[in-house]
């Protein structure tokens, strides 16, 4: 009876012992690290969407499927097929060649500091860049636009279930699961935000924060041609080069049937033929010009610009003025158009 109570006594012990001990500490959940979004020094800072917040393996996720054929309806083409460094990341022809060889309507424009865009695409019909993404994906640019037996942008994410590395990238990123296109759009879309003219990659940037030095005397005095005697200004704006609005030019309106721009979105007729004001970055390799390429060299886009656009029933009049330049101010003016380059000091991915 004596030993009993002994072994009950030890039993309560033990119990209570183990009621008052520290419950196991759950394994902390590991935040990612904050990533620094390149900036455009002497603007305001990029918005970035609370659902997509910035990761580095996140970007460069979206960077290996930025560069990467294989998310294209045909495998023929990637992201960057169509803005390519050489060619002040647009892709040097008058209009984009799509996945299964297809024939676009409109010029790739350049992807510089799309980050900060409030609309997308020449007639602004996409609102953020993850669905600029997909719009790009599922339409004529990737192909996988699920008609005439091509895949849909769905199948053309499903592939990436098949390659193990970004299996493992994707569910490190965004958790278990299948790879989507909506959390693939995000991851290039993160991408895409980090092609930005810093200061380090654009002397107009460094320019525009008081180097002086950093433009040549030619192209300073160009900068005056620009903004006073053109006022060129009045559209492209700003550390950007651009106001981010729409405006008829008059390019391409003489056309049997012109492209409509801005007004397919809007459907207001005074947006008949308006078209995004293109940031100029990168503008000597960008060549052809306009939303349609139809202007071969940069001096014929100039002239253009300075008889006041073409004319047409919806030009923007407020905006455009025709104005005469001596030959000594369009050379200044070229040699400012040309010293907007920008350093793309992104290397090539390694793709899994």
């Amino acid at each position: 009876m004596t030993m009993t109570k002994h072994y009950l006594c030890a039993a309560s012990v033990a119990v209570l012992f183990a009621a008052c001990a520290p419950a196991p500490k759950e394994e902390a959940k590991k935040e990612p690290e904050k990533y620094n979004t390149p900036q455009v020094q002497g603007y305001q800072e990029m918005a970035i969407p609370a659902d997509n917040p910035m990761t580095a393996a996140k970007v460069e996720l979206g960077k290996q499927l930025y560069y990467d054929k294989r998310i294209s309806g045909d495998s023929s083409r990637s992201c960057y097929s169509c803005h390519l460094k050489e060619k002040g990341l647009t892709d040097g022809l008058p209009t984009a060649i799509g996945a299964y060889e297809a024939k676009l309507t409109r010029s790739s424009p350049t992807m510089w500091n799309v980050g900060y865009y409030p609309a997308l695409y020449w007639d602004g019909r996409s609102p953020a860049l993850e669905k600029q993404v997909v719009g790009a994906w599922s339409g004529g640019n990737m192909g996988c636009t699920g008609k005439d037996g091509k895949p849909t942008a769905d199948d053309c994410a499903g592939r990436l279930n098949q390659i193990e590395g970004y299996k493992k990238s994707f569910e490190a990123v965004f958790g278990p699961g299948p790879v989507t296109k909506e959390n693939a759009a995000k991851a290039i879309a993160a991408f895409m935000r980090t092609i930005v003219t810093t200061s380090e990659r654009s002397p107009w940037v460094r320019f525009r924060n008081g180097d002086q030095s950093a433009l040549s005397e030619e192209a300073r005095r160009g900068w005056t041609v620009f903004s006073e005697k053109a006022k060129c200004t009045n559209c492209h704006d700003g550390i950007l080069l651009t106001d981010m609005q729409f405006h008829n030019v008059g390019i391409g309106m003489d056309a049997k049937e012109p492209d409509k721009g801005r007004f397919v979105v809007t459907k207001e007729e005074k947006d008949t033929g308006a078209f995004k004001t293109p940031s100029l970055f990168g503008i000597a390799d960008s060549a052809p010009y306009f939303h349609n390429g139809s202007v071969k060299t940069l001096e014929e886009a100039v002239d253009i610009m300075a008889g006041g656009g073409k004319k047409n029933k919806y030009l923007d009049t407020t905006n455009l003025k025709p104005y005469k330049l001596s030959k000594a101010e369009k050379a200044d003016l070229l040699a400012f158009l040309r010293s907007l380059s920008a350093n793309y000091d992104i290397a090539d991915p390694v793709l899994p």
